[in-house]
């Protein structure tokens, strides 16, 4: 959740202050300070025009570069323009007529405010210089040009603060994330690492015991059970969600007449229901209770297809073919099934 200064409040205190500076501008026509009202009438219009737009919602935060060139241009304007008609020489100042100052800082402080830093110190450094030739160094100070650099400065100060703080947010918001990820990830695995210990702990245990008990004498059918056991902890590995009690019974019972038994688990049914995932593996344990193959491979399909595992069975070749180099002697394909996702 984010807490802030809605944007309208922001932007109407803004032009309520750069109003403020027009107002002193139409006041201090009535005293006569400027030779002629022309040029402070097109620096008060052009003023305003230029408040208008840089207060613009356009490009977000970070004003467009055209809105802020445009916005220095006319603080470029206004010095020229209301200096003019000004007498830096006049006993006792200009009064208000010097508005233009303020203004200006005004201005460059919305650019800068705006991410535009660059070209708000660009528009001071100008107000400086004219200042300077016009009115000698000692006019910096009364005519508010250190002022005007203050407030750019504590803006461009400000701005930077401010957007180091929300990259920080974003960056902590990120790794906070990741971190989340990170020990959900763990968790699962270790729940995962538990889950098949316990299959493990569940079919090898009776054999380890009757290892243990026999001082490791074992008949050669027992020897056979050993093999089936380790291929059915392989499948604890590699099967995964290919796996519950129906399949587990079928792929012994298959490895017991004989059958090379697959099982790969690659992902691509972690996303199925757990209706639709009872529907798929309840058909593949049929599939592997009715095959008579010599070799059965079962392995899931990627994400994206209709197909939620696929069953391959093959069956060998006379022997003796295949020692005549016949092609009698390669393997047939017994069974080939597709297991849908859903049932339409």
């Amino acid at each position: 959740m984010r807490i802030g200064v809605p944007r309208y409040i922001v932007v109407g205190l803004a032009a309520l202050f750069s109003s403020y500076h027009i107002v002193l501008a139409v006041y201090s026509l009535q005293f006569g300070y400027a030779d002629r009202p022309g040029p402070v009438i097109a620096a008060i219009v052009l003023y305003a025009a230029a408040t208008v737009v840089a207060l613009l919602p356009v490009g977000g935060s970070r004003m467009p570069v055209w809105m802020a060139g445009f916005a220095v241009a006319a603080t470029l304007a206004l010095p020229l323009l209301v200096s003019s008609v000004l007498d830096p020489q006049r006993f006792g100042g200009n009064g208000y007529a010097t508005w233009y100052v303020a203004a200006v800082g005004t201005l460059l402080t919305i650019v800068a405010t705006r991410g535009r830093a660059g070209f708000a110190w660009t528009g001071i450094a100008f107000l400086g210089v004219q200042t300077i030739l016009w009115g000698g160094p000692a006019a910096l100070g009364p005519l508010g040009v250190i002022g005007s650099a203050s407030w750019v400065g504590v803006s461009h100060i400000i701005t930077n603060a401010l957007s180091k703080a929300l990259r920080d947010s974003r960056r902590f918001a990120v790794a906070e994330r990741e971190a989340t990820e990170w020990q959900a990830a763990q968790e699962a695995h270790l729940n995962e690492r538990q889950f098949r210990l316990g299959q493990t702990s569940i079919m090898a245990l009776p054999m380890l015991q009757r290892i243990r008990q026999s001082a490791g004498e074992l008949t050669a059918a027992e020897r056979a059970e050993c093999l089936h056991l380790e291929g059915a902890i392989r499948d604890e590995i590699r099967g995964r969600k290919l796996l519950d009690d129906g399949v587990r019974r079928q792929v012994m019972l298959a490895r017991r007449r004989g059958t090379i038994v697959t099982l790969l688990d690659e992902g691509g049914i972690d996303d199925l229901e757990e209706v639709e995932l009872a529907r798929v593996l309840e058909q593949l344990a049929e599939a592997l209770r009715t095959s008579r193959a010599d070799k059965l491979i079962a392995r899931t399909v990627p994400e994206g297809s209709d197909v939620a595992v696929t069953v391959v069975g093959l069956r060998s070749g006379d022997e003796r073919a295949a020692m005549l180099g016949q092609e009698e002697g390669e393997d047939e394909v017994e069974l080939w099934l597709e297991i849908p996702r859903q049932v339409l």
